[in-house]
């Protein structure tokens, strides 16, 4: 008898922290998404210059890895709105730039809104099934590890075709990265929920950004 009630009280304890980590990181994606937008429009109003794709990757590889040095601080947080803003930012003349093409509207509402739809759809799916998708780790690591051998190679090289693979593969392997990050707040007990943001914002703004291209791609005004 005694041992069934430590199972359950071990039970019912680690229910409680993941139910924590999930609120918690979903409210504070909430609000780094919401200030990335705020500084996408910060952007757009003032006419703001694409900035270097190297400093972009750079700052998009990096910003992570410094945000999971000091995850445990009080410096977790400022980081974590200082890295989405700089993002957000950049996104900016991207989408000025999208807007700028017939049909721009569009294709940007397009874009976002199957954002919206495939990250909900496949977060629920992982939350309310409960299913294990840490198979797909190794998956989405040389996925993204491909998709950004093969961006910087077309940026030299600028072939279209190869711009429309990369995106077709990189939305295949955002939302593999979606389950599989999903499915670590729910196994995970030791899953810390600024990382669980940082990773979760960074496969949206990925998602959203290689969206933009298909849609842009498909609707006939290349």
């Amino acid at each position: 008898m005694q041992t069934e009630r430590l199972s359950t009280a071990r039970a019912q304890s680690t229910t409680l922290a993941t139910n924590k980590v999930i609120r918690n990181t979903y409210m504070l994606l909430s609000m780094t998404l919401a200030f990335s937008a705020v500084m996408a429009f910060v952007a757009m109003a003032t006419g703001a210059r694409p900035i270097n794709w190297i400093l972009m990757i750079a700052v998009f590889i990096g910003g992570p890895f410094l945000i999971h040095a000091v995850r445990n601080s009080i410096w977790s947080l400022p980081l974590t709105f200082v890295f989405t803003g700089f993002m957000g930012y950049v996104l900016g003349p991207i989408v000025t730039l999208y807007l700028s093409q017939p049909n721009g509207s569009e294709i940007v509402m397009g874009a976002l809104a199957t954002t919206a739809v495939t990250f909900v759809g496949l977060s629920a799916y992982a939350l309310t099934t409960r299913k294990d998708f840490s198979f797909l780790g190794g998956f989405v690591f040389v996925g993204f590890l491909v998709v950004l051998a093969a961006i910087v190679a077309n940026i030299f090289l600028g072939l279209p075709a190869l711009s429309l693979a990369i995106s077709a593969a990189a939305v295949l392997v955002v939302s593999a990265a979606i389950l599989f990050d999903t499915s670590r707040m729910v196994h995970d007990g030791e899953a810390n929920y600024v990382m669980m943001t940082v990773s979760l914002y960074a496969n949206i703004y990925v998602l959203f950004l290689h969206l933009l291209n298909l849609f842009h791609a498909f609707s006939g005004d290349n």
